[in-house]
This record gives structure tokens, C-alpha cells and sequence, in this order.
């Protein structure tokens, strides 16, 4: 089980911006599998952005090209720089790790406690 400790959130206008941030409790290197889901009001929990596979990312298609995952090592760190938000990127955002093992055939997920955004004017 990796621990996961997120933060960064809040309320911003519509067309701001937020970095969020999430700090893991062993090297990224040892992880398959990280980045940033969300689950606005009434919606199901969905993909944001996802580092896997080493360096490959995934973006969600309502994100891309205004949302940004990136990571330093060092830290052990992953952040989702947000830009041009908008009223429904409203959501808990949660950091998220998959961590691979028996040769890629058992799989153990971790997620953070969660972080509210809220873009509203």
C-alpha cells in the first residue's frame, strides 16, 4: 500500500488556475501507475491525467491542453498544474497509484484522501 498525501485544493474563477499536488510514501520508480482522478456532484469517479508505464501520460479528452501532469523523483512527487479552469472541472480530485506485481498479474491500487476544487465566479 503506498500512502498518498494530497493538497492544493480550493475555489477559483472560472478561467484561473491551480496546482495540486501529491507526495507518495516510497520512490515513484517502484510505482506502475500515477496520477489525479475525479468525481464532481452526481458523476462518476473519471480519469484525469495518468503518468504510466514509466514516462507514457494519459489525458482525459475534456482536460487536454489545459491541464498538466508532471513529477519530480526526488520528492517522490506527482502535480496536476490545472489551467483555464472551468465550472465543471468542479470535483474531489483524487491522487491515485497502481503498483504491479507476480510479474504484472496481481495489481495493488492506492488512493489519497482527496482534494475539493471548485471553479466558481
Amino acid at each position: 500500500q503506498v500512502q498518498l498525501v494530497e493538497s492544493g485544493g480550493g475555489l477559483v474563477q472560472p478561467g484561473g488556475s491551480l496546482r495540486l499536488s501529491c507526495a507518495a510514501s516510497r520512490s515513484i520508480f517502484s510505482i506502475n501507475a500515477m496520477g489525479w482522478y475525479r468525481q464532481g456532484p452526481g458523476k462518476e469517479r473519471e480519469l484525469v491525467a495518468v503518468f504510466s508505464s514509466g514516462s507514457v501520460t494519459n489525458y482525459a479528452d475534456s482536460v487536454k491542453g489545459r491541464f498538466t501532469i508532471s513529477r519530480d523523483n526526488a520528492k517522490n512527487t506527482v502535480y496536476l498544474q490545472m489551467n483555464g479552469l472551468k465550472p465543471d472541472d468542479t470535483a474531489v480530485y483524487y491522487c491515485y497509484t497502481r503498483v504491479l506485481s507476480n510479474g504484472g498479474q496481481t495489481f495493488s491500487d492506492s488512493w489519497g484522501q482527496g482534494t475539493q476544487v471548485t471553479v466558481s465566479s
